[in-house]
């Protein structure tokens, strides 16, 4: 997925000024697996850690610009060239 279809995704979660929760966890994960990609957008006075919010939600972070961050599904990661499997 390149930037311009990320830009004119519209943002499907929003973060309140209650924060980041359990249950708004449980929904970015549904929407990442019907969507593929999540866009997620936050309150000015709300404090977020968009890393902190993709780990959680074991996605992606794709790009963080103002107030607003894009996740994608995590990818299984195929082991490098230095690992070995015994």
């Amino acid at each position: 997925m390149d930037r311009e279809t990320v830009h004119h995704l519209k943002p499907t979660i929003w973060i309140g000024k209650r924060g980041v929760t359990t249950v708004m966890i449980d929904e970015i994960r549904r929407q990442l697996k019907d969507r593929k990609v999540v866009k997620v957008r936050w309150l000015r006075n709300t404090e977020v850690d968009p890393e902190a919010i993709a780990a959680a939600a074991d996605a992606d972070l794709i790009e963080v610009r103002g107030r607003t961050l894009v996740l994608t599904e995590r990818r299984p990661r195929s082991p490098g060239r230095g690992s070995r499997n015994i």
